[in-house]
């Protein structure tokens, strides 16, 4: 064990400063590890717990069976295959933006990347709801784009298909989360200089090759943080579609039905639980693939 001498001429071994710096790390995490636990580990042990029981004459049964998850996969299968398939397409899409306007705000506004930046922040707090109700005020039958195209005499009824579409979904979710994408992939541009782009230019390297073999493998952790958060945010979504998207049936809002109109929690729970793991897999290839990624 090595020691130390102090100014003062005390002798401090190496070993006992490494472990009470140890302890006091852990003493630190303890709060939070506390919290943690009561507020996401626990309720999730129970809700988990949960679903293995069953439902008889609108009380929970406590019974260990698969029969929730087998109705899941079995009955709920192509909703949450179409619901993976928009929060996929609004994950990427919002990912792809995110990147374009992070790239924009590091190396393209000049002066303006504060005030861009600032914007970006800003439209965090404009509140989930009233973005989802302002674009049902732009894409409605009788919404801004309907009357204006009807006002210009372009159409001669209103488009229907604006309104309670896949598409309206995918749009509203892009315009509520792209701040969320914009943020960690800014974060990770920060860590690029100018110099290496300019140096890229020099020697002949076009735009798609600064970007694929220096941006990309430089930043991806905040590609796939920002692909991540878009992702979870809209595969368990339920308001969005039930606002915009009309009949659209997402496994979102099958989930808030078993918790409230039909009065089946384990179902609810093992639904849940499914689209947890099914939404883990798909980070984890996620993340897998953006590994694969290489500068040719």
């Amino acid at each position: 064990m090595k020691a130390s001498r102090r100014p003062d001429g005390l002798v401090i071994r190496d070993g006992a400063m490494r472990i009470r710096g140890q302890w006091s790390v852990a003493w630190m995490m303890t709060p939070v590890a506390i919290i943690f636990t009561l507020l996401f580990i626990l309720p999730s042990l129970n809700y988990f717990v949960l679903s293995f029981w069953r439902v008889a004459a609108f009380r929970v049964v406590p019974d260990f069976s698969f029969a929730n998850y087998a109705r899941a996969l079995g009955q709920h299968l192509p909703v949450l295959l179409y619901t993976f398939k928009l929060a996929l397409l609004t994950a990427v899409t919002t990912t792809v933006l995110g990147f374009l306007l992070a790239y924009v705000i590091r190396f393209r506004a000049g002066r303006l990347a504060p005030f861009l930046l600032l914007v970006t922040l800003l439209t965090l707090f404009g509140g989930y709801l009233m973005k989802v109700y302002a674009w049902k005020t732009i894409l409605g039958n009788e919404g801004v784009i309907n009357t204006a195209l009807l006002g210009l005499g372009l159409i001669d009824q209103p488009i229907t298909s604006l309104f309670y579409s896949p598409g309206a979904v995918v749009v509203t979710l892009v315009h509520f989360l792209l701040p969320f994408a914009v943020l960690p992939i800014f974060s990770s541009l920060r860590g690029v200089e100018e110099a290496e782009i300019e140096s890229a230019r020099d020697l002949g390297a076009s735009g798609w090759r600064v970007v694929s073999d220096i941006l990309v493998p430089r930043c991806q952790t905040g590609i796939l943080a920002a692909f991540s958060l878009c992702f979870l945010a809209a595969v368990g979504d339920y308001v969005t579609p039930a606002i915009v998207g009309g009949t659209i049936s997402m496994f979102g809002r099958i989930i808030e039905s078993q918790f409230g109109q039909a009065f089946n929690a384990p179902l609810g729970a093992a639904l849940s639980f499914v689209m947890l793991f099914a939404s883990a897999l798909v980070l984890i290839t996620a993340g897998l693939l953006l590994r694969l990624w290489r500068p040719r």
